[in-house]
């Protein structure tokens, strides 16, 4: 992983330095808060519905066990004793005191972390599949191509007062783990003739107007990343909007102007500057040097695994749905999950914090990993470890067999705390995950991923959840509008509205038809929920939902 150099550290030292003095003038009413919040917003500080919220990055997800215990520390000196992990891979701290904050990153700056671009109409957090480095399906480690690129984003001369935000992905695989055509930009990593390169789309987003990427190139190679790139942004930030906010991303320039045209203006700012990047192939070199792959455990014996799996019905559950196939056959990837049935998506304690960091340094090789889905991954597990790492967990609370399952349910924090939440998203997804668990069905279930997002701008993702649902205010009550068949890998598509919106008090039981309704008709076992809703269409969860008379005989 990167590790901060003396360039890094005096950066941020100053850039701190000048917050602390841009904070003290904000408390003793020098700054008004309008004068303020474009400044506080430069150093991911939100002002939420109750209090002000910092957002910090986690760079394309990986984190250190120290960067985690330090994450614990702060949740305890200077917020409740928590943090909530986001679908960006970030952190969020809901309650500082303003003039705690730049403390907190002062601390946040001593093991190498920030919360510099993760706010503000500019290249924000890069994001990558959360099993990089270590997953079997792999072409290349996608981290160091998004190290280069935070390196290059951050405070960016050109790039720092953009139309809107700009959010880049990467993934390393051809099963796309990190939602790459809902992103301004999306980057695979792909092979061809022998070169590693990547195949680019552009103009992928959600909130009020949800769009699928589209492919601008098949292939750039790695020495053409860079100037590629920014000759998306250059372009974008000529052609993008400015007169309308909710016309300003990326999607909407593409949609106007048309992929070919977007395609040609890249195309010629490319080939104008992309004799400029010189030197920059040494500075990957460096970067990758850095994200050379742990030296794994060989040799060992795995039978204390396959004993645990043979004989504790629990355990067997835990790794049938949260182990994933590592690159070694005698290692797996761990995802832990953050979804406890009735627990708040993505929160977790300063305790769960420091053991997830411990789990790391002891099993894990001192790598952890935070997934878009809002859980935790370790992702060099041995074999021979994972019982003894299953007990720590269930003794955290963080043992619960659900990843991929129905509670294992994206959310954004809604009107909880967000100021711009229209309606509840925590609630709904406690109350769904609890149900399922009272019915006992998700198991059963298997695979389905269910998303929520309390207002149109679709933190939540719910646009790609196989089953989404977006909270909206009607006449001051909450409502549920649900879409079924999105997705958000590399078979990405966007949901369906089933109809009308369901009120608060039956969005569950709504929910609760629908994987019914799949259960009944699914040719086997093996038949996935979005599979079977793509053979039989909308038809029968449409009369599951809305057919008053079907509903009361079932009841």
């Amino acid at each position: 992983m990167y590790r901060y150099q003396d360039f890094d550290r005096a950066f941020l030292a100053e850039r701190n330095a000048q917050f602390r003095a841009q904070v003290e003038r904000r408390i003793d009413g020098s700054l008004t808060e309008d004068e303020f919040k474009p400044l506080r917003l430069m150093n991911g500080l939100y002002l939420q519905l109750h209090a002000y919220m910092l957002r910090v990055a986690i760079p394309y997800g990986s984190l250190r066990s120290a960067q985690m215990r330090q994450l614990a520390m702060i949740s305890e000196r200077w917020d409740r004793g928590y943090g909530h992990f986001t679908t960006r891979q970030n952190i969020q701290y809901n309650w500082p005191e303003l003039r705690d904050v730049p403390d907190m990153l002062d601390a946040l700056a001593e093991v190498g972390m920030h919360a510099i671009q993760t706010s503000g109409n500019t290249v924000r957090n890069v994001t990558a599949d959360h099993f990089a480095g270590a997953a079997a399906d792999e072409v290349a480690d996608p981290r160091p191509y998004a190290e280069l690129l935070r390196q290059w984003s951050t405070d960016h001369p050109e790039f720092q007062f953009l139309p809107r935000k700009f959010k880049i992905a990467v993934t390393g695989a051809e099963a796309d783990r990190a939602v790459i055509r809902a992103h301004d930009i999306g980057l695979q990593l792909v092979e061809k003739d022998g070169e590693i390169g990547f195949r680019v789309l552009v103009g992928g987003g959600l909130g009020r107007t949800p769009v699928i990427g589209k492919v601008i190139t098949d292939f750039v190679s790695e020495a053409e990343l860079l100037p590629y790139v920014e000759a998306i942004l250059n372009v974008y930030n000529r052609f993008g909007r400015r007169d309308n906010k909710y016309k300003a991303r990326i999607k909407i320039t593409v949609n106007e102007e048309g992929i070919d045209k977007i395609r040609d203006e890249v195309d010629a700012v490319f080939e104008r500057t992309r004799n400029e990047f010189t030197g920059f192939g040494d500075v990957l070199d460096r970067i990758k040097a850095d994200f050379a792959p742990p030296a794994l455990d060989e040799g060992r014996e795995t039978q204390a695994y396959s004993d645990a799996y043979e004989q504790s019905p629990v355990f067997r559950s835990w790794a049938d749905t949260n182990l994933t196939a590592h690159r070694d056959a005698d290692h797996v990837i761990v995802t832990i999950s953050l979804k406890a049935h009735g627990a708040t998506p993505g929160d977790a304690t300063a305790d769960q914090m420091r053991l997830m960091a411990e789990l790391a340094e002891r099993y894990g090789h001192d790598e952890l990993r935070i997934s878009h889905e809002q859980n935790v991954i370790l992702p060099h597990v041995h074999r021979a470890d994972l019982p003894q790492v299953h007990a720590r967990l269930s003794e955290a609370g963080l043992g619960t067999a659900n990843v991929g399952l129905a509670s294992d349910i994206i959310a954004c924090p809604g009107m909880d705390y967000c100021a711009l939440a229209t309606a509840r998203s925590i609630p709904i997804a406690q109350e769904i995950a609890t149900r399922v668990d009272e019915l006992k069905i998700e198991h059963e279930v298997g695979h389905v991923q269910i998303k929520i997002s309390g207002c149109i701008n679709a933190c939540g993702h719910h646009h790609v959840g196989h089953i989404g649902i977006l909270g909206l205010d009607r006449a001051g009550v909450e409502n549920y509008q649900i879409t079924i068949g999105g997705a958000a890998g590399s078979d990405a598509a966007l949901g369906t509205r089933t109809g009308p919106g369901f009120p608060a008090e039956e969005i569950v039981p709504a929910i609760e038809r629908i994987l019914t309704t799949y259960l009944d008709l699914r040719c086997d076992a093996a038949e996935t929920f979005i599979e079977a809703y793509r053979r039989v269409g909308m038809a029968p969860f449409k009369t599951a939902l809305y057919d008053k008379e079907q509903n009361r005989d079932a009841a």
